[in-house]
């Protein structure tokens, strides 16, 4: 597939606020982004302004504050998905067709029941949350991620392993938890951790490194076949140097640390 010929679904609803961003940073890396509201795919639009979920070959979740995040963060989003279009969204997933969902996204992702997704492509009902971070307050600052990712996950299939890269957070509710005891270890095992929290030296986060106290330090993960990301940090704002706080220094090229997110997926379809 060429970069050209690939389309991206941006889905969003009231309360999302970085669309703009991810379809932007999708078009930088060749594809072609559309904005696409929730109603125009579960056909509450006008004839001429539906759309088909099945004619995209990408889906993004962006970040935001999706109905005002009442309830849960992305809990809302999420049952209106399922409730309008949930077969559609797993049919898309067990097509091999990549999925991201960043902050907000990665919210909504878990609530759907797409991550972890130990059992099924799709669960019935949340297996994980991302809780409020324990300092109980919206952290938005820089971060460092370490890719954990062995190999499976398509979004950082460019990266190379260990990789460590500055991606800033925005959020208030990122502490990734569950009730099942072996959920790290679960993870480990399937090789679903993607990107961990790291001190800029590499070694295990502390706050402020870690912004929301989440188990291992996880700041991304993946579904079991690779297709499926979340993650809390947001690529998309970091496509160039310029958007970087320390942009004046360090940088050989233009490109930002973000854009080998974006770059990955697309390596990933040219194959497909």
């Amino acid at each position: 597939m060429r970069p050209e010929d690939v389309r991206v679904c941006v889905i969003r609803i009231e309360g999302t606020n970085c669309e703009d961003e991810m379809a932007n940073a999708f078009e930088m890396v060749g594809a072609k982004a559309e904005k696409v509201h929730l109603k125009q795919l579960i056909k509450q639009a006008p004839a001429g302004l539906q759309r088909s979920l099945e004619d995209y070959d990408v889906l993004a979740f962006p970040g935001g504050f999706s109905a005002g995040d009442y309830v849960r963060a992305g809990a809302i989003f999420a049952a209106r998905i399922k409730a309008g279009m949930g077969s559609e969204v797993k049919r898309f997933v067990e097509a091999g067709k990549p999925v991201l969902g960043v902050c907000n996204g990665f919210q909504i992702l878990v609530e759907l029941g797409l991550l972890p997704a130990f059992e099924g492509t799709m669960t019935d009902s949340p297996t994980a949350a991302l809780y409020t971070n324990d300092s109980a307050r919206f952290e938005c600052r820089p971060t460092v991620l370490r890719n954990d990712n062995r190999g499976k996950c398509v979004f950082s299939s460019a990266i190379p392993q260990k990789k460590m890269l500055t991606i800033p957070s925005a959020h208030a509710e990122g502490k990734l938890l569950s009730m099942d005891p072996d959920f790290v270890q679960k993870l480990e095992d399937g090789d679903q951790i993607v990107f961990r929290y790291v001190c800029p030296d590499g070694s295990p986060a502390v706050y402020p490194w870690n912004p929301n106290g989440s188990q291992s330090d996880i700041a991304g993960i993946c579904n079991p076949a690779g297709n499926v990301m979340g993650m809390m940090p947001h690529p998309e704002r970091v496509m160039t140097r310029f958007t970087h706080p320390d942009w004046t220094r360090g940088y050989s090229t233009e490109e930002g640390d973000g854009r080998i997110v974006f770059e990955s997926v697309m390596r990933y379809l040219e194959k497909r």
